[in-house]
């Protein structure tokens, strides 16, 4: 007789609606219109947005609840094409790298996945760490941790004593050969296997370091670094197993390669010439500025200590660049994906970028674009992410203010659900 009762509780249980979550919103951003709407309700089931109704409606089910967001300004959940989930640079990161095992790397960046969400962004690009980076975004997926969505490069593409070369810095006695699987190669077939084993890894795309960086221990941040024909081994290698493929590149000429090669993306872009931005415009390729980045690695080496000798003189130099490169790449036509090197600065600052955009000629509304219905359109996500509309996925956020009035409420979120589910309120 329990038994039977219990049956019949279970399908009464499965017979009753499921909680739908219903957000009265003050403002709205239509970010693919380019408006700001009023006096909206989204609905949300499961982890989808099932409808959004004029003025503020309520539910007919008493078990949804309702969410008061009408003195807010809501807007899709953000996405920065380009971090780094694992570490944050500080004094010690150069030698964390002698004395941090994988289980550290792994515990540091859940607080750094968590802080990236409860900062508004639901969605990042992880450009390049040690793999662990893999096993974050696997842990997100399966519930065990807090974070955005990651989509990751695992571990960047290098050649040997480039940016990304895990053995700069090194002395001989631990600097070896690495190849292929450790993300070095030297040559088209190798390039090939190197794409190969970052999928076979679990890769979701591919990161190449285009030319010399920064912050490597390494005297030069802009020479060409790979072939041309090694990008092209690359990109061709990438896309036959679906992926998109990001070029670290600070000097023109790797630049240049790196478009005519196939590349998705150019990051950083510090000394690209008109000539580049027209081939960018000719191959469709975006620029991710990173401009917070830049004024970070600026800043940071004019403290005694913080970098290695040999990376100062770069910072100095590249850092203070990146802005307005990016003003003129925006004005000459150039297409303006947003990402900001997080990981280079502390995770939670992300916003800071739009700031910067703006300050420099770019629009609030293109700028918030850019970070939504563009990022969604390079991950090839168009029709699931970057929008608020009847279909897409619940990545919803919110602000105080209107982010079109006062770009700074971006770096204050008051408001993040992620697929339905609600992180901050």
């Amino acid at each position: 007789m329990k038994n039977c009762f219990l049956i019949l509780l279970s399908l009464f249980s499965l017979s009753l609606p499921a909680q739908d979550i219903y957000l009265h919103c003050g403002k709205l951003v239509d970010t693919e219109n380019g408006e700001i709407l009023t006096q909206k309700t989204i609905v949300v089931s499961g982890n989808k947005i099932i409808s959004i109704l004029n003025g503020y409606i309520d539910s007919a089910n008493p078990k949804d609840s309702i969410v008061d967001l009408k003195s807010n300004t809501v807007m899709p959940g953000l996405i920065d094409l380009h971090v780094h989930m694992e570490s944050e640079y500080n004094p010690k990161k150069y030698m964390d790298k002698f004395t941090d095992n994988e289980a550290d790397i792994a515990f540091k960046s859940v607080k750094f996945a968590r802080t990236t969400l409860m900062s508004g962004f639901t969605t990042v690009r992880d450009l390049g760490g040690s793999g662990v980076n893999i096993a974050l975004r696997n842990a997100i997926n399966q519930g065990h941790i807090v974070g955005p969505r990651i989509f990751t490069a695992g571990k960047a593409i290098a050649t040997t004593g480039g940016h990304a070369d895990p053995t700069n810095g090194s002395s001989k006695l631990l600097m070896g050969d690495p190849g292929p699987e450790q993300g070095v190669i030297n040559s088209a077939d190798e390039a090939k296997k190197a794409v190969r084993q970052r999928y076979k890894n679990g890769a979701d795309n591919i990161k190449i370091t285009a030319t010399g960086g920064v912050l490597s221990v390494a005297k030069n941040g802009q020479n060409p670094q790979f072939t041309l024909e090694e990008v092209q081994a690359i990109c061709a290698t990438a896309k036959d197993y679906g992926m998109i493929i990001a070029a670290h590149a600070h000097g023109d000429e790797g630049m240049q390669r790196a478009v005519i090669g196939g590349v998705t993306t150019i990051e950083h872009g510090t000394k690209m010439s008109e000539q580049t931005m027209d081939l960018m415009m000719q191959y469709g390729t975006y620029l991710v500025p990173t401009i917070t980045a830049g004024k970070a690695v600026a800043d940071n080496a004019k403290i005694k200590g913080f970098y290695p000798e040999i990376i100062v003189p770069k910072a100095l130099e590249i850092g203070p660049k990146i802005q307005n490169t990016f003003a003129k790449a925006y004005k000459h036509g150039v297409k303006i994906a947003f990402g900001t090197d997080a990981g280079v600065f502390p995770h939670g600052l992300n916003a800071k970028e739009f700031g910067y955009m703006v300050e420099v000629g770019m629009p609030p509304m293109k700028a918030l674009q850019s970070a939504t219905t563009t990022n969604a359109t390079v991950l090839g996500l168009a029709d699931e992410l970057g929008q608020l509309k009847e279909g897409y996925l619940a990545d919803i956020v919110a602000t105080n203010e209107d982010p079109i009035e006062n770009i700074s409420t971006l770096e204050n979120v008051v408001f993040v659900m992620k697929e339905g589910v609600v992180y901050k309120n």
